[in-house]
C-alpha cells in the first residue's frame, strides 16, 4: 500500500514545529531576563501551543504510518559509531519528552496563578528539559530522514 504524500510530509512538519518551539523557548527566556513578563507569558504559551500541535501531528503520523505500512516507526539507517550515538539521543529524548507536558503544565499553571517563587523554581527544571527535547527532536529528524545511507 502506498503511503500518501501528506503522511510522508509530517516528519518535516514535526521537525519544523520542534524548531519553532526551540526559538520560542529561547525568546521566552530572553524576554523574562529583559524584564518583559507579558511578552514572556505570551511567548511561552505559544511555545506550549506549538508543542501541543507537534504532539498531535506526531501521533497522527505514527498512526497513519502504521495504517499504511504495518509499522509505526522508521528504522535508523546509519551504521558504525553513529548508531549508538543516535540511539542515545533518541532514548534520552523519549524519556525526557514524557516529562515535558507535565512539567510545562505545572510551570504554566504556577505562572498564570502568579505563584512566582514556585514558578521560577520549576521553570529552572522545565526550561532546559523542554529545550533539550525540542532541539533533539530536530536532530533526530535530520539523522533519521537525511542521514546518508550506506
Amino acid at each position: 500500500m502506498d503511503v500518501p504524500a501528506w503522511v510522508t510530509a509530517l516528519p518535516a512538519v514535526n521537525a519544523g514545529l520542534n524548531g519553532l518551539s526551540t526559538l520560542l523557548l529561547i525568546a521566552g527566556f530572553l524576554l523574562i531576563r529583559s524584564g518583559k513578563p507579558t511578552a514572556h507569558r505570551r511567548t511561552m504559551l505559544t511555545a506550549f501551543a506549538v508543542s501541543v500541535v507537534f504532539l498531535v501531528c506526531y501521533l497522527v503520523y505514527h498512526a497513519a504510518l502504521t495504517h499504511y505500512t504495518g509499522s509505526g516507526s522508521r528504522r535508523f539507517q546509519g551504521t558504525g559509531l553513529i548508531r549508538p550515538i543516535y540511539l542515545t539521543i533518541l532514548f534520552s529524548h523519549i524519556v525526557l519528552a514524557a516529562a515535558v507536558p507535565i512539567l510545562a503544565a505545572i510551570t504554566i499553571y504556577r505562572g498564570l496563578k502568579s505563584q512566582w517563587e514556585p514558578h521560577r523554581k520549576i521553570a529552572r527544571v522545565t526550561f532546559p528539559i523542554w529545550l533539550y527535547v525540542s532541539v533533539t527532536g530536530v536532530i533526530i529528524y535530520l539523522m533519521l530522514y537525511h542521514w546518508p545511507t550506506p
